[in-house]
């Protein structure tokens, strides 16, 4: 029995110390950085560079930076608003009205329509102006401007370059039997401006035995003939 108990103690200590050994190692390799045998690292490390910071990629050589730019045409910084105008711009000059200073105007009869006259005005200026509106037209011996008829209004201003002619149709009379006809020697023709002002004022002489009766009407300004005489 005695040698049975020693053979067993004997053992147990055998075993003891390989577990010691076994434990020593593996501690010996956790300090010095080892791995076991057939042990595999599953980790990857990141490439580093010297001093062992992460370090970008660098671009290739030849290849510009790219630039973003914003919507509308807008650059970093800017406001995407047009460049103004130089100072030493200049808008261009606005055409001015016809006007007895830059123009002149004759009446004369026509054989049709009846009771009709062409009133015309000529550019005698050096350079365009606009035939505004119609034209305000003042018989002898009348208390009021002679009217105008709004349905011969042009889909755009008549404008005349140095050397050209406008045109007005003047009706004389109105319906039959209304109003008694008086005989008018001179005609005053006032020009207007674009916001339809008095610009001045031309008196011409009428044709011989010119009566009106205050019934009739003068056109606008139109760019021929045929359209200022077709009402």
């Amino acid at each position: 029995m005695r040698t049975n108990r020693i053979r067993t103690i004997a053992v147990a200590a055998t075993a003891l110390a390989a577990a010691l050994s076994l434990t020593a190692c593996g501690g010996e390799d956790k300090a010095m950085g080892t791995k076991p045998a057939g042990a595999v690292d599953t980790a990857t490390p990141a490439a580093t560079g010297t001093g062992g910071t992460t370090q970008p990629d660098a671009p290739e050589a030849g290849t510009p930076e790219t630039q973003t730019v914003p919507a509308e045409g807008k650059h970093a910084g800017g406001n995407g608003k047009k460049p103004e105008t130089a100072p030493n711009e200049k808008a261009a000059p606005s055409i001015p009205a016809c006007t007895p200073k830059n123009s002149t105007v004759k009446v004369s009869s026509v054989s049709r329509p009846i009771n009709h006259l062409l009133l015309t005005v000529t550019n005698t200026g050096s350079t365009t102006c606009h035939a505004y509106y119609a034209p305000f037209l003042r018989f002898d011996g009348a208390q009021a401007v002679y009217p105008v008829l709004d349905d011969s209004k042009p889909q755009a201003v008549v404008t005349l370059s140095p050397g050209k002619k406008a045109y007005a149709g003047i009706a004389l009379l109105g319906e039959p039997g209304q109003n008694e006809p008086v005989k008018s020697a001179n005609l005053g023709v006032g020009m207007v401006d674009k916001n339809n002002q008095s610009k001045g004022e031309s008196t011409v002489k009428l044709p011989a035995e010119t009566y009106t009766d205050g019934l009739g009407f003068v056109t606008y300004w139109q760019s021929d003939v045929e359209n200022a005489l077709m009402f």
